[in-house]
């Protein structure tokens, strides 16, 4: 006579083990909010994963890096702006001594003037700087490091605004005849000054517009690698639910065969 049937006990542990461990890994995901909480999971797509997580926060810092180097054209077309304005008096102060309603005292006070403004456009030259670094007294390449891979940079250029560059480092206005002399200098000065200004003004265009694209790639490769990491939460809730409900069917089962199995043992006391 058989009693007890050891292959159903068995499947129905198994069973029930396994169901155990899904529903472990369905709670490790709802509570970590992440689909690939091991290799085992999606090895090539954790791998792609990696790969993804390491382009989006590299081109996070491509970001940063780039608005550090917006604020360096920002300083530079602020400086640049003051040494314009400053020779548009310098300007104004030739015309005013090239005619002769201008005693010679006159040009001597403003001779001064045009000292002082002269060593403004100096002082902006030398002191102006970003992050320590010199951006209008000497011509040297910059390089925004503007993507998450090597070699992927813009290039930028720091100007020189000194009054010697300018071609004003003479600058008299005593005698008629060298005031008019400066009016022609500083017309070549507003033209160099103007052109910086262009590059400038090119320049932080190129580097917005490219910000702006790293910034939708970032969003693209964001929303490709949550597709691969992140659960569906109401999928993986459904999931749980049901894992829960054939447990119980599970423990009820092996609860049932071990009552039948006492019961049938109990004819024999």
């Amino acid at each position: 006579m058989q009693i007890q049937n050891q292959a159903w006990i068995s499947f129905s542990t198994n069973r029930y083990q396994k169901n155990d461990s899904a529903i472990t890994r369905t709670l490790e995901k709802l509570s970590g909010g992440d689909k690939l909480t091991r290799a085992a999971d999606n090895a090539s797509g954790l791998s792609i994963s990696e790969t993804m997580r390491g382009q989006i926060k590299g081109l996070a810092r491509a970001q940063q890096n780039m608005q550090d180097g917006i604020s360096v054209l920002e300083v530079t077309d602020s400086g640049l702006q003051h040494v314009s304005n400053v020779l548009q008096r310098v300007r104004e102060l030739a015309v005013q001594s090239s005619s002769d309603t201008v005693t010679d005292e006159d040009r001597v006070t403003t001779q001064k003037e045009l000292d002082q403004l002269l060593q403004s456009i100096d002082d902006t030259a030398d002191k102006m700087e970003f992050n320590t670094q010199n951006i209008l007294g000497n011509v040297r390449p910059l390089y925004i490091h503007v993507g998450a891979n090597s070699g992927q940079t813009l290039r930028i250029d720091t100007v020189n605004v000194s009054t010697s560059q300018l071609g004003l480092a003479i600058a008299e206005l005593t005698t008629q005849e060298k005031a008019n002399d400066l009016i022609t200098k500083v017309d070549k000065a507003q033209t160099i000054i103007s052109n910086h200004l262009a590059n400038t003004g090119s320049d932080y265009e190129s580097l917005s517009h490219h910000k702006d694209n790293v910034s939708n790639t970032e969003i693209s490769l964001q929303k490709t690698e949550s597709l691969i990491r992140d659960p569906d939460m109401a999928l993986e809730m459904m999931e749980f639910v049901k894992q829960g409900i054939r447990q119980k069917g599970d423990e009820l089962l092996i609860k049932q065969t071990n009552q039948n199995v006492s019961d049938v043992l109990r004819l024999f006391q």
